[in-house]
């Protein structure tokens, strides 16, 4: 093999590294999401189409928990802030949020299950968190989430010891641009 051959397969190979580690670098992110939310770590819950067969005597108790980051002109927070579910059993709990500004804002909440462990196993329905939720000025809104607690909690011998979930949201302002100001001649 020759000096130049050599060094065109050496350039092959350092180029398609490259591209590769570019190609990890743009999927990263989905590919993340997708880990976390097969497997639960960091708290991310799983979502679901339907509920199960609630288990006679399995209960855990949820606890809710509603957050506003600094810059966020909203009050939110859970109408409820505990209860006792049965496992594999479908249940809807409300959050209020309030626009405290003089003008429509927009948000977006973010969401974690503490233990980590039993995200694996806190599976949402519906929930207001999947869009951005844009409230006018001074308005007040009810934001439901619809979840349960797998049954496979009870099949895992770390996960089977927890008593008690605490699902927590905090909203975030969405940047927003400014509607274009009106054409003048």
């Amino acid at each position: 093999m020759t000096i130049a051959a050599s060094n065109r397969t050496t350039a092959l190979w350092a180029g398609g590294v490259a591209v590769a580690m570019a190609g990890l670098a743009f999927a990263s992110v989905p590919l993340y999401r997708v880990f976390c939310a097969a497997t639960g770590f960091a708290g991310t819950t799983g979502r679901a189409a339907v509920a199960e067969t609630p288990v006679a005597g399995a209960t855990v108790k949820v606890r809710f928990d509603g957050n506003t980051s600094p810059g966020m002109p909203w009050t939110f927070a859970p109408d409820t802030t505990q209860v006792t579910v049965p496992v594999g059993g479908r249940r809807m709990a409300f959050f209020r949020a309030t626009n405290l500004s003089a003008k429509a804002t927009t948000g977006r909440a973010t969401f974690n299950v503490s233990p980590d462990l039993a995200g694996r196993y806190f599976k949402k329905i519906a929930c207001f968190c999947f869009t951005e939720q844009t409230l006018k000025a001074g308005e007040t809104v009810e934001m439901p989430v619809t979840y349960f607690v797998d049954r496979a909690i009870l099949g895992d011998p770390q996960a089977r010891k927890i008593d008690e979930i605490t699902l927590s949201y905090t909203f975030y302002p969405v940047d927003q641009p400014d509607a274009a100001p009106p054409a003048t001649n």
